[in-house]
Parts: structure tokens; sequence; C-alpha cells
């Protein structure tokens, strides 16, 4: 997409048996294993186990390398598999290349139970030990699981904490870095009927010890193409909750204001964008804006942050605004 830009800073795949191998692209986010209680006989339903193996092992998945749950399969000769690889698979054994069949390993399940396990994201900080069944659900909204990179132009599968994907946005998709909690924006567009769906800014701004992503796009919303303006705290949702931000976009005597709260990262872009969160103008008008014959786009958004602080006397929130 031609445009210019001043910024003024105030898988289900199915595996082949020969091509089975054990990744584990999150190995950097994962708590080291450590030793649980023992398994004291050398066979728990047909398979043979090792006496000095952790259960924690043993409901390790032998494909995927995830912990397996229910339901937990097995073969004739007792080797274990999680169900979603028992499909990857062919139904085929990946140790000793039996039939897998239908054969639940119950004991194991019946073992799984018993068991209490740390959050696999502890060694990112989270304290938290829960029952094996438990643990699942925890971990889907863990506060201390990893972020998944904020940028819209690409699917970019990138994941880590908030000070390593600032230097992914800035080093990788060499996205604009600005200190302060206002901002001044012109958006140039010689074309702008072309919509398509095209993602066209994130700046990122530093204030109050925090980071949060200014967005700008243009898209079709059902038939009518608008430009989106949005603001997404990096971090958490409750965390979020303490900011807002406002955005103003004017011309020819008009404009048009919006004050929000900035949305949670945990929250795709998408998914913001197709809540219509944010400032939306319509292309009509936006044009009206710009001014001249109408043929080319020139948006002027201004905007800032604040944090809100408590009335200590109890009443209503009193923003803060950087200077």
């Amino acid at each position: 997409m031609e445009s210019s830009i001043e910024c003024i800073s105030s898988t289900d795949e199915i595996i082949d048996e020969d091509e089975i191998s054990h990744p584990n692209p999150f190995s950097q986010f994962s708590s080291s294993k450590s030793p649980h209680t023992n398994i004291s006989s050398n066979n728990l339903n047909g398979m043979v186990i090792n006496p000095a193996t952790s259960v924690h092992e043993l409901l390790e998945c032998p494909v995927c390398t995830n912990s397996m749950y229910p339901p937990i399969h097995q073969c004739h000769n007792g080797h274990t598999i999680c169900s979603t690889c028992k499909i990857r698979v062919h139904n085929k054994c990946p140790t000793c290349r039996q039939e897998l069949g239908d054969i639940r390993c119950l004991a194991l399940e019946k073992v799984a139970e018993s068991l209490e396990l740390p959050c696999k994201y502890s060694s990112l900080g989270c304290p938290e030990i829960f029952p094996y069944y438990s643990k699942l659900k925890h971990e889907a909204a863990c506060n201390f699981r990893p972020y998944t990179c904020p940028y819209a132009g690409s699917e970019c599968s990138v994941v880590g904490d908030i000070p390593y994907l600032v230097a992914h946005l800035r080093d990788d998709h060499k996205v604009d870095m600005h200190s302060g909690c206002t901002f001044n924006h012109r958006y140039v567009k010689s074309n702008p009927r072309d919509v398509e769906n095209a993602t066209w800014m994130l700046t990122v701004f530093h204030c109050f010890g925090q980071y949060f992503c200014l967005h700008f796009e243009a898209f079709q919303l059902g038939m009518a193409p608008v430009y989106m303006a949005f603001l997404r705290f990096m971090g958490d949702e409750m965390d979020a909750r303490n900011y807002s931000y406002s955005l103003e976009v004017g011309g020819n005597g008009r404009k048009l204001i919006w004050e929000g709260t900035p949305r949670s990262v945990r929250d795709s872009h998408r998914k913001v964008r197709d809540s219509h969160d944010g400032l939306i103008i319509q292309r009509n008008m936006a044009l009206f804006f710009s001014g001249g014959d109408r043929k080319e786009l020139k948006l002027r958004v201004t905007g800032r942050i604040w944090k809100e602080q408590q009335n200590p006397d109890g009443g209503a929130c009193i923003p803060n605004f950087c200077s």
C-alpha cells in the first residue's frame, strides 16, 4: 500500500509415522521438570515403568511432549499417547509401530487425578499449584503466560514478556517508538479507495512506565469502507483499566472525539477491531476532513493517554495527565 506518514510525538496436520519429532516451541516459557511421587510398582496396566521414572514424565506425550489428559490411549505393549497425537500418527504407536486401537490407560488416568502440579509458567513467576485436571484451565488464563506479538500487519507467532515484545516490535517490525502521553499523527494516502482490510500503522508509546499500542487502519465495515484508530495496553486487562485515552480527528471546522479505556493486548487485534471499540471514521467524512478535492486522504489524529487515580476522599477518579 502506498502511503506516507508523518509522526509528531507530543496444527491439525497429519504426521507421517517416520517423521515424528518432539518439538517444544514454548520450551523457553515452560517450567523445568521436577521429580514428583515415584511409582513403586514396575508395571502399571501393562506399561513397563522404571522405578525412578516420575509420574510427571509418565504423563508426557512422546509425540508432542505435552501433558496427557483423558482419554489417554495406549497400544498393546503399554506405550501411551495423547488423544490428539493418536490421530496425527495414523493410529499407530510411535514407539513400537503397533496398532493403537481404542485401549484406554485407565490406571494412568486415575493416577493423574491424585496429582498436584505447578503451573507451566512457574519459571515466569506463577506460584500456583493445581490438581492435575484443573491445571489446563488455569494456564489458559494465567497472568504470567507469555503475550503474543501485537503487530497486526502479519500473522506473527512470536510470544514473550512485554520487554521482549517491545524490542521485537522495534527491531523486527521496525515500529516507531515514542515517549510521552500525547500524540499528533498525520496520515496521508494518495488512493483512499483502496481499503482491502489494510493495516496501516502501529506506533508504540511509553508513558507512566507502561507501553501502549496505537493502531490506525482501513477496512470494510459491511459494505462501507472505514478508517479506525484505537489503543491497546501492553499488559493485562485489570491493569489496562487504570488508564484512559482520547482520540480526536477533524477538519473544515468539524471534529470527532473518542474517549475510552485501552484494551489489553490479551485481546487480539481483530477482536478489538471487530468490536468497534475505537474511533471509527466513514470514508466520506474522512475525505471531508481532508479538504481539497477529496481525492487524497490527509487525516490528522491527535490524542492523549492519562492514568485514573482514585480520589483519597472516596469520590470519583481524578485523571493524572503526564507533563
